[in-house]
């Protein structure tokens, strides 16, 4: 079943032990703190037995959420990927290039 992994560890090294843990059971680091993929009930189990002795007494948070096949079907998402500043100024210049509306280069005298 596809299962979601977030967690919010304050410690670093802790967060480090909890991000490499996920990794290895073969979940993808789909944000910051969250982990996604494909878990039987038997590995979810044994994943919150690691991260519980991980923790330990340690400041922090995880949830382990099971999402069902329906539930998949319907999630939705938003993703707006933000180009550097220097980019986004070389490419509408680009943009105005092609279309004959760039800037004209003054000539230099």
């Amino acid at each position: 079943m596809k299962t979601l992994v977030s967690y919010d560890i304050v410690e670093d090294k802790i967060r480090r032990k909890v991000f490499e843990a996920c990794k290895d059971y073969g979940l993808i680091n789909v944000q910051y703190s969250l982990f996604f993929g494909d878990l039987t009930h038997n590995r979810r189990e044994e994943l919150f037995q690691r991260l519980r002795k991980i923790i330990g007494r340690e400041e922090g948070k995880v949830l382990i959420c099971p999402v069902c096949d329906k539930d998949m079907r319907l999630s939705k998402a938003i993703e707006v990927s933000a180009a550097l500043p220097a980019e986004a100024a070389d490419a509408a210049e680009a943009a105005a290039s092609s279309t004959g509306r760039g800037r004209k280069k003054a000539k230099a005298g």
